[in-house]
């Protein structure tokens, strides 16, 4: 089995800083400390409005991930908005960039709260995954654990899904929590089934982690950002990494 990548997610860390002029708390320094504690990956998702992750923190991060050449630098977003331009920038700055997770949220959107409609979105998708892939890039959907989406994923060209994991953690500890782990479970099967690699990610925890990567089978990476730097607030960046990255040990 192969050990689950922990991509550390540092939105909300820009979030708390963009509420004052004072540049802290630095985006930059939060990624070193997590990368110094064994984070095999930093994600962000920088949205149009720049309300958290601004356009100059995914150049800042880019090149601190030079020094990691080990490491993955996932850059999350709207294609259809300004993903594929904040890609474009770093390539043409030679910065690394590994990953393009494709995210179906509007502009003013709180959070990210469902998957690609591959029905309806497809054809728009089909060129932008193009485009990424001669770019050198890994493309990854979110999308919701519906296991007959898994072909249609891989037909429009995409390399991975990012499994949207919201549901479980909302039945975590109660009557539906093992119909929902049934649910992620099929559809990872039927994505790999399909070809495709998979990630998963929104509202995991320290909790609730183990449980999901144990009956999931073969997930790549999680994308951890609102309950990591959570925990981090109490325990600092360094534990906190290194817990998470305990529970996927215990999975494992």
């Amino acid at each position: 089995m192969n050990k689950t990548a922990l991509s550390v997610n540092l939105n909300k860390v820009a979030l708390v800083r963009n509420t004052r002029h004072l540049g802290i708390p630095d985006v930059t320094r939060a990624a070193t400390l997590c990368l110094q504690a064994g984070a095999n990956g930093i994600t962000v998702h920088p949205r149009p409005d720049e309300r958290h992750i601004r356009s100059d923190d995914v150049r800042d991060l880019a090149e601190l991930l030079q020094a990691w050449p080990d490491r993955e630098f996932n850059v999350e977003g709207n294609p259809f908005h300004n993903l594929m331009d904040c890609a474009r920038d770093l390539l043409e700055r030679k910065l690394p960039v590994h990953q393009l997770t494709f995210v179906p949220d509007s502009e003013g959107q709180f959070t990210s709260d469902h998957g690609w409609n591959l029905a309806k979105d497809a054809d728009g998708l089909r060129p932008l995954i193009a485009q990424a892939h001669a770019w050198g890039l890994r493309v990854s959907l979110f999308m919701d654990a519906d296991p007959l989406a898994m072909v249609a994923a891989k037909a429009v060209g995409a390399d991975r899904v990012e499994l949207y994991t919201e549901p479980y953690a909302a039945a975590w500890g109660t009557p539906q929590q093992s119909e929902q782990l049934m649910r992620f479970a099929q559809a990872a099967q039927a994505a790999q089934a399909a070809g495709l690699g998979v990630n998963a990610g929104h509202d995991l925890n320290r909790d609730n982690l183990s449980a999901f990567l144990r009956a999931v089978p073969g997930v790549a990476e999680v994308s951890i950002g609102h309950a990591l730097i959570a925990d981090a607030l109490e325990l600092g960046y360094c534990e906190t990494v290194q817990d998470y990255l305990r529970c996927i040990q215990d999975a494992a």
